[in-house]
């Protein structure tokens, strides 16, 4: 009798450990993450299946920028709330601007 236990699972990856200033709560303790899908066999990941698209996570909020995704992009056409420092739109509820890491 022979039994083999494996599976795909996912791991989060951290590509940058430098933090950078989270939009949402304001606190330099977001970093940039992926999340990589990965063959496990016996609970040892053997190989990467799926690479995953690059996001910004706070480690304070838990918060990433592409959960925001459409209801960011909706808010920043509605509202002409702009950076005072690089002029990219923002969302009005940023305390500081995810593109250039100033204060709003």
């Amino acid at each position: 009798m022979f039994f083999l236990i494996g599976g795909i699972t996912p791991k989060i990856t951290v590509l940058d450990e430098r933090p950078v200033n989270c939009p949402v709560c304001g606190l330099a303790q977001a970093r940039y993450k992926r999340v990589d899908h990965w063959l496990n066999l016996f609970f040892i990941p053997i190989v990467r299946v799926k690479k995953g698209e690059p996001f910004l996570m706070c480690d304070r909020c838990e918060r990433s920028v592409h959960e925001m995704g459409d209801d960011y992009r909706n808010a920043v056409d509605r509202q002409n709330v702009r950076c005072r420092h690089c002029g990219r739109a923002l969302h009005p509820e940023f305390r500081f601007c995810p593109h250039c890491g100033e204060a709003v």
